[in-house]
C-alpha cells in the first residue's frame, strides 16, 4: 500500500513539474521582440513600394435587389403577374409543339423520348449499358475567373 501511494505521489509531482517547465516555455515565446523594418539603400534591389491605389467601390445593391431589378422589367419599381410569367411563357412555348396551351406528356417528355430514340442504336426499343453511356450529360466547362 505504501509503495501505490508513493507511486501517486511522484506521479503528481511530475506533472506538476511538466506543467511549470510548459508554462514558463510559452511566457518565453510571448517575449519575442516583432522583426525590424527591412531597410533600403540607393541602388538596392530593396526599394520602396509604392502605395496601391485603393480599389474600386462595390455596388451598394444587394443581391436581393439585383435581382428585383432584373425581374422588373420596366423599371417602374414594381413586379407585375406578366413580368414575372414572361421568361416562363417563352419556355411553355417551346414546349407546347402543337400550339394548343396545354402540355400533353409528350410533349413535356420530348427531350427525354429523342434522347432515347438517339441513344437506340440498334432501334431495339431498350438500352444496352453501351448504348445507355451515350445519354450521360457532358461535363460543364468551369468559368474562368476574371480577376
Amino acid at each position: 500500500m505504501l509503495r501505490f501511494l508513493a507511486g501517486v505521489v511522484s506521479t503528481l509531482l511530475l506533472v506538476a513539474a511538466g506543467i511549470f517547465i510548459w508554462r514558463s516555455q510559452a511566457e518565453a515565446e510571448q517575449a519575442i521582440p516583432p522583426a525590424p523594418k527591412a531597410r533600403t539603400f540607393a541602388g538596392s534591389l530593396l526599394q520602396q513600394q509604392p502605395e496601391a491605389a485603393e480599389p474600386p467601390a462595390a455596388s451598394e445593391k444587394t443581391k436581393e435587389q439585383k435581382r428585383f431589378a432584373r425581374a422588373d422589367k420596366d423599371d417602374d419599381g414594381r413586379i407585375t403577374r406578366a413580368e414575372l410569367l414572361e421568361p416562363r411563357r417563352k419556355a411553355f412555348a417551346k414546349l407546347d409543339t402543337n400550339g394548343n396551351g396545354s402540355l400533353s406528356f409528350e410533349e413535356w417528355a420530348v427531350k427525354t423520348v429523342e434522347k432515347f430514340a438517339g441513344a437506340d442504336g440498334d432501334g431495339s426499343g431498350w438500352l444496352t449499358p453501351a448504348e445507355y453511356e451515350t445519354t450521360k450529360p457532358k461535363a460543364r466547362a468551369k468559368k474562368k475567373c476574371a480577376c
